[in-house]
């Protein structure tokens, strides 16, 4: 459960925020990144008080270390060039694991003043890697703090009716799970603690790096599954950002997984149209049927657009 402490600190980073970036999204997704760049720099030092000498931050990037943006004694201005500086780049220090260098593709700061950096950066500071469960149920605040976004038809499923899904659906330990439709990993997290209740000796992170697969479009909420599994695991988790209705032979070949999945655990956008033809004409139901004396026969013409929920259903059909 959320606690207040961890509420107040969320909120006091958004209320930073909104006066340079108004879109909640946009919020989410700063506060996200460095919470990241933060749990990121705890796993560093603790690696190395356990020996290990080669660091995240090395060869050129050991001017990126957490500290020195803390440093008192930096300047404002070169606090804020410092700290974009690292967002873009990050993406590329070869000293980090594949998946954070994921999640710091295409990230930026959009906001130039060093003074609402500074107190940002200070609240962020407050949060420790080794409280995982307090970070975990922070990642959940967001992604609630995010509220819904309906353009995209994406919508948070609410925790009772994801965990009773998962209890009918009743997955094996041996079954492969994907959500296409993931945003903050909702369906796995829920797959992950069934699994653990019901087969004690399990490995959680093989369970996670073999077992339990996500898709996303949208990045920032990617992020956040990403983040929310790497809590859980050592550091290897099947997040994939991409949109689950272009080409499903890319996907399965993304993901590992080309003979497909046992199960899938969604609840798909609603409410989006598809308008790409390039999309449309992947699926049976894109296309439009004529009738005919003994059936109904797909025609060459797809439509102008079609329900991305519709489009869902088959593509969940053919991710099994």
């Amino acid at each position: 459960m959320l606690s207040s402490a961890t509420k107040k600190k969320i909120d006091t980073a958004r209320d930073i925020l909104v006066g340079k970036i108004p879109m909640p999204t946009s919020q989410v997704e700063q506060i996200t990144l460095a919470l990241i760049y933060k749990f990121m720099s705890d796993m560093d030092k603790k690696t190395k008080d356990l020996g290990d000498t080669s660091g995240f931050f090395a060869n050129g990037y050991e001017k990126y270390a957490w500290d020195n943006l803390m440093d008192k004694a930096l300047p404002a201005r070169d606090r804020v060039l410092l700290y974009r500086d690292a967002l873009e780049k990050m993406a590329l220090n070869p000293h980090i694991p594949q998946l954070f260098r994921d999640i710091f593709r295409n990230a930026s700061l959009p906001f130039n003043d060093p003074e609402t950096l500074k107190l940002f950066l200070d609240v962020i500071d407050q949060f420790e890697y080794d409280h995982s469960e307090e970070l975990g149920n922070a990642f959940e605040y967001l992604l609630q703090v995010m509220g819904s976004q309906g353009d995209a038809g994406q919508f948070r499923t609410p925790r009772h009716i994801i965990d009773f899904i998962v209890e009918v659906v009743d997955p094996q330990k041996t079954d492969t799970v994907l959500d296409p439709a993931c945003g903050s990993g909702g369906f796995i997290m829920s797959a992950l603690k069934y699994l653990q209740a019901n087969y004690k000796k399990v490995n959680k992170s093989n369970i996670i790096s073999q077992n339990l697969f996500g898709i996303d479009i949208n990045r920032s909420i990617a992020r956040i599954a990403k983040m929310k599994l790497l809590l859980e695991s050592n550091g290897r988790t099947n997040i994939l950002c991409n949109n689950s209705l272009e080409d499903l032979d890319s996907i399965l070949l993304s993901l590992g997984q080309k003979d497909g999945f046992d199960l899938i655990l969604t609840n798909p956008p609603f409410g989006a149209k598809i308008t790409q033809s390039s999309v449309l004409s992947k699926f049976d139901l894109g296309h439009k049927w004529s009738r005919h004396d003994n059936g109904y026969y797909k025609t060459k013409t797809v439509y102008s657009n079609q329900n991305a929920e519709i489009l869902f259903i088959e593509r969940c059909l053919q991710l099994l």
